[in-house]
């Protein structure tokens, strides 16, 4: 979120997170402390922008904050809501046992491995590289149980390309070339004409000088997508 409070009959805040151009992830429950502001993100959505007033039982109380807040003060807060995940059932689950965990059902499992690469995402895009990774290794460690028919295995594939590709990347920007390899070639025994996939482990084995396996998987990649700039970017590269 992004939020700043106001005193009454000041026109400039205590406090504000609009400076920051990119604002730190907060959960509910741990990281917002002031009553009143958690109460109210709980009402938003997505996107929405809204102005609270707190009195005092709502705020900061009958002592106030010593020196910004004075005591009894009745605040106001301009709030946004840039986005949020519903971490409740992933937070849940992982508090659970491994036995504890098989008992679950596929589709919440699906749900809570979902969640985590969305984490993963949040701290990809900071470029929190390890932090990322971990989110996507927790996510697929889950995955890993018996399908109980055909349908199952596919929901637990549409997910795990998704998870092994953001884990190849990822082992790409922290200079780990063999393990994005890795994780490309994992992809393709579950989806081999994956261009996606077959991009990744080409810039790897770019990277470990391996030039002839990176044509053949670049060259792979551009038949199934023949006009994918970054594919044809990277066979440019390969030629120089």
């Amino acid at each position: 979120v992004k939020y700043s409070g106001y005193l009454e009959h000041t026109g400039e805040p205590f406090c504000t997170t609009y400076n920051s151009k990119s604002p730190e992830l907060m959960k509910l429950g741990k990281d917002i402390t002031l009553r009143g502001l958690e109460l109210g993100l709980k009402t938003m959505k997505k996107g929405e922008a809204a102005r609270f007033v707190f009195v005092p039982d709502y705020a900061y109380g009958r002592l106030g904050c010593p020196p910004l807040i004075p005591p009894n003060a009745t605040v106001t807060f301009e709030v946004e809501v840039l986005d949020f995940i519903d971490s409740d059932e992933s937070d849940t689950f992982f508090e659970l046992t491994a036995e504890q965990q098989d008992t679950i059902p596929l589709q919440k499992v699906l749900k809570v491995a979902d969640t985590e690469r969305q984490f993963g995402n949040y701290f990809y895009r900071r470029q929190h590289f390890e932090i990322a990774k971990d989110k996507y290794k927790r996510a697929l460690s889950i995955l890993g149980r018996s399908p109980a028919s055909e349908a199952e295995q596919r929901q637990i594939d549409e997910l795990k390309v998704p998870l092994l590709l953001n884990l190849s990347l990822t082992s790409l920007k922290l200079g780990c070339p063999a393990r994005a390899l890795a994780y490309g070639e994992n992809a393709l025994e579950i989806d081999q004409r994956n261009a996606k996939a077959l991009f990744r482990c080409g810039q790897a084995c770019l990277c470990m000088t391996e030039y002839i396996k990176a044509r053949d998987f670049l060259v792979r990649a551009q038949r199934v997508e023949p006009f994918n700039h970054d594919i044809n970017e990277e066979l440019k590269k390969w030629a120089r």
